[in-house]
């Protein structure tokens, strides 16, 4: 039986491992933190090390993200403005119209965006919303790009469904530890989150599934989010990393921020424990400095969302975006063949 050296090489003391290897489940606690504890400086070299073994590492994946029906949404998220058990001011709106949605879709393909990305504020989606759903997927699908869906909890017939119309990623977030869970959200269980997963994968839609960091968690809660993640039966072909965004008016409006090398140590590990995933950079960007985001990069963030909305929160500007790509010698990563 391989020991645990042999089994994950980045717990080796050595700096020039072999890389091959790196990062296959299963995953225990302890050798997750043992990683993450490392030396920032061999944390990142590990990370940057299964990076180059996996993607080009000045390529970032540009994804665009649309709000097809904003707030109004039953389940009590803690960070989220979109609930309706929170005072956040934002008001509910109707499923947008499908040709709207393929207009928007073809500025972002045309702006450079090589996946589309659609949420919308349900717990799951009803039946009379399926159709224009999967046409959405349908028509966006026909411009070339990648589709992602995140609209809450899906049946597996809803899922096929899907499958069927060309979608190609469901986003559904784990979001904490299953510990820390039932401290940010009560109307759904963290198992309830692992069923979906399943019926995404079950259905042969690429999962992407991630979470947020500095909702209050503990280091070891963060830990255990990667661990569930990278122990699936099939690690997410995405793995978006948030960083909290305190919202007035919610439950976390005024959690402290996390402290910005913690998060990168959180972006280091995801890479490590999931080497052929893209680890998207997701929502709090506006909150970091561009020495904070190009860290991230070096650590294995490959992929982010553009545009000046993301959902309905702040995100920095294509300008801003491109001028700090073009700082780091990083261009956008090619669409993945059909």
């Amino acid at each position: 039986m391989e020991n645990k050296v042999d089994m994950h090489p980045e717990l080796s003391p050595n700096l020039t491992p072999d890389p091959i290897g790196w990062g296959l489940p299963p995953w225990t606690r302890a050798e997750a933190e043992a990683v993450h504890d490392l030396p920032f400086n061999d944390l990142l070299f590990r990370a940057q090390t299964v990076h180059r073994e996996n993607f080009d590492p000045n390529r970032v994946q540009l994804s665009r993200l649309l709000s097809i029906k904003t707030g109004g949404c039953p389940e009590d998220c803690g960070y989220c403005s979109q609930s309706s058990h929170h005072q956040s001011g934002l008001k509910a709106s109707k499923l947008m119209e499908v040709q709207r949605v393929i207009a928007e879709a073809r500025t972002a393909r045309d702006a450079g965006a090589t996946r589309y990305c659609m949420g919308a504020a349900w717990r799951s989606p009803k039946e009379r919303d399926m159709d224009a759903v999967v046409a959405m997927v349908e028509g966006v699908k026909a411009l070339g790009m990648e589709t992602c869906m995140t609209l809450g909890m899906l049946e597996f017939d809803q899922a096929q469904r899907l499958k069927q119309a060309g979608l190609d990623y469901y986003n559904h977030n784990i979001d904490t530890s299953e510990r820390y869970y039932s401290e940010v959200i009560s109307t759904r269980t963290f198992a309830d989150r692992l069923e979906t997963l399943g019926h995404v994968r079950d259905s042969g839609i690429k999962v992407c599934c991630g979470g947020i960091v500095g909702m209050g968690e503990e280091k070891a809660d963060r830990i255990d989010m990667l661990v569930t993640l990278a122990n699936l039966p099939e690690p997410p072909d995405s793995v978006p990393i948030n960083m909290l965004i305190p919202i007035e008016g919610t439950p976390l409006g005024e959690a402290e921020a996390i402290e910005p090398i913690e998060f990168v140590r959180a972006i280091a590990l995801a890479r490590i424990m999931m080497p052929k995933s893209h680890v998207r950079l997701s929502a709090g960007r506006t909150a970091m400095s561009d020495e904070m985001q190009a860290l991230c990069f070096f650590a294995g963030a490959n992929s982010i969302f553009v545009g000046d909305i993301l959902l309905t929160a702040e995100n920095p500007g294509e300008d801003k975006d491109s001028a700090l790509l073009r700082r780091l010698g990083i261009k956008p990563m090619e669409p993945e063949a059909q």
